[in-house]
């Protein structure tokens, strides 16, 4: 790669680029270190490691294909809609993952497309000049597609040096990404400005890629409102709740939290449960975000002294809860399940400085959602599902020790159940009406005469 002697990006950024060249090849060791780690909870981790260094790939290879990167679990359900879109119109896709269940995702939506050959499922190979220049040299991509905020040196620089359209589609940044990425002063601005364009999320998003000096910005929506949700999970979701709402019963779901935010949401919940204030108590259903914790969020739970039981227990029968305190969705892939049978859905995320989990998911399938602080992640989504009833945010500090203000907006709404209602209608309101990304993701890369 020609990246450090190329005038084009001055003295500062190939210095830059050296240095970050220099530290991955020294930090490569660790990387795969992490990798055997992780394997003590899912030996996948250590499949298809060729591929993270650009080798490896099972014949045949199909060349000419629409790439997609999608990072993980979010990116993946979020490319969705736009997947199903350019396989309908007869291309095939190049699709492309960071982690372990990024990979499974993919698989899990598009077992049939793969099989067929319509998709190609790889791993990103690690930002090295070699591995990356291998992997580019075997695939030949039409264009490129990265989803969100992923934006990897050496990948995106050699795009540009070889003239290989690369766009950042469902783009955002976050104000806290934004200051980072001027810290690194030029080089961290032509990193952004080698992408052939920007497509973002929102204004807030738009302004600031324009704010690094990005030329090529169109605000084209959030493609997270176009995905479906799976209609059989949905259906069985609505059965559980039926039969709860039978026995007087609400369910409220924490969906996709993460580590610290169980112990504040455990703790809220024991409290709730001791105020004495339904004749039934209601159910709470966690859902840890990855499933590497599922463990220890078990252990969490069952610390608490609540009566318990984990979703892969048991068969989904909802007869099952009777005397249950906490359900711990320790399952992949069932969050629409648990959406159906919520009344309530506690936002992952948002309750410490993690940025939010996607609330659109859960609006579509008509559950009013209780934020935390924290959702600069889906900053404009948050605003919008707040502005129009959909959504509330906790007023009030939340405190480990003491976490009143969760516990104090849990027990307001449970018990209003005229709110809930209105919420429900507001939600399924909001999702609907922000729809349309995918045709105008389609309509901005057509006008670039890709294909």
């Amino acid at each position: 790669m020609s990246l450090t002697t190329n005038s084009e990006f001055g003295v500062r950024p190939r210095i830059w680029f050296a240095a970050y060249q220099f530290l991955w090849h020294l930090l490569l060791p660790l990387a795969f270190v992490r990798l055997a780690w992780r394997a003590r909870h899912a030996f996948s981790y250590l499949h298809h490691i060729p591929e993270r260094l650009g080798f490896g790939y099972s014949k045949p290879i199909s060349q000419g294909s629409i790439w997609i990167h999608a990072v993980s679990v979010g990116e993946t359900r979020a490319a969705q809609p736009l997947i199903e879109a350019y396989l309908a119109e007869g291309e095939s896709v190049l699709l492309t993952h960071m982690t372990l269940n990024g990979r499974r995702t993919g698989k899990q939506l598009f077992a049939r497309e793969i099989a067929a050959g319509q998709i190609r499922q790889v791993y990103l190979p690690y930002d090295l000049c070699w591995s990356v220049e291998h992997f580019l040299k075997t695939f030949k991509p039409k264009f490129g597609l990265f989803m969100e905020t992923e934006a990897w040196p050496t990948v995106v620089f050699r795009c540009k040096e070889i003239g290989l359209p690369l766009f950042l589609v469902n783009a955002r940044l976050s104000e806290r990404s934004a200051l980072r990425v001027n810290r690194f002063g030029k080089a961290g601005r032509a990193l952004f400005q080698a992408f052939t364009g920007i497509l973002a999320q929102t204004e807030f998003d738009a302004g600031r890629y324009r704010s690094l000096g990005v030329k090529n910005v169109v605000i084209t929506g959030n493609l997270k409102f176009d995905v479906p949700l799976n209609p059989q999970l949905l259906a069985k979701g609505k059965e559980w709740q039926k039969e709860l709402h039978a026995g007087n019963r609400l369910l409220v779901s924490a969906a996709s939290t993460r580590d610290g935010e169980e112990a504040i949401i455990l703790k809220a919940w024991k409290d709730l449960l001791l105020s004495n204030a339904f004749a039934i108590p209601p159910l709470l259903c966690l859902v840890p975000r990855h499933p590497e914790r599922f463990l220890e969020v078990a252990d969490q739970i069952n610390n608490t002294g609540f009566k318990f039981r984990r979703r892969s227990e048991w068969a989904g029968i909802p007869s099952e809860c009777a005397g249950l305190d906490v359900v711990l969705g320790d399952s992949m892939g069932e969050m629409p399940m648990y959406y159906g049978a919520s009344d309530l859905v506690l936002m992952g995320g948002s309750l410490l400085p993690f940025g939010g989990q996607n609330l659109i998911e859960a609006c579509a399938a008509g559950c009013p959602v209780l934020l935390g602080e924290y959702t600069y992640n889906f900053q404009q989504a948050a605003l919008d599902a707040i502005n129009s009833g959909a959504a509330k945010r906790i007023q009030g500090e939340l405190l480990l020790t003491e976490p009143i203000a969760l516990m104090e907006a849990l027990k307001e709404l449970l018990l209003n159940a005229a709110e809930l209602v209105k919420m429900s209608a507001a939600a399924k309101a909001y999702s609907t009406e922000h729809q349309g990304a995918t045709n105008r993701i389609l309509a901005a890369l057509d006008q670039q005469n890709l294909r």
